[in-house]
């Protein structure tokens, strides 16, 4: 079976790193388009009312991740391999199982 789309979830971790480089080998063997996702989380102590996150920092959490997300575009590109980046905000199982299900992936 060969696989025509990887989604490879990233946050920039010494293990994310090492499993990126070990998804883009899978990616590279299968001939994969690959597609590389950070997912912005809050604490859910951050969480005020209601599921109110105050802007500030909902923002900072965005720069945050995409900064991870840009690093680990930047790290695939150096291995001379192109990656498709998808910055998310909600918990991470949630938002890699969304990415997994959407049209962009399909």
């Amino acid at each position: 079976m060969t696989y025509r789309k990887v989604l490879l979830a990233y946050n920039g971790s010494q293990d994310g790193r090492r499993a990126l480089l070990e998804g883009l080998e899978l990616a590279k063997f299968m001939q994969a388009e690959t597609h590389l996702l950070a997912v912005a989380t809050m604490p859910p102590s951050l969480f005020l009312t209601e599921g109110f996150v105050p802007e500030e920092l909902l923002e900072e959490e965005k720069k945050r991740t995409q900064s991870v997300l840009d690093e680990g575009i930047e790290r695939l590109r150096d291995r001379g391999f192109n990656a498709i980046g998808h910055l998310a905000i909600g918990e991470p199982v949630e938002e890699i199982c969304r990415d997994r299900k959407s049209t962009r992936l399909n």
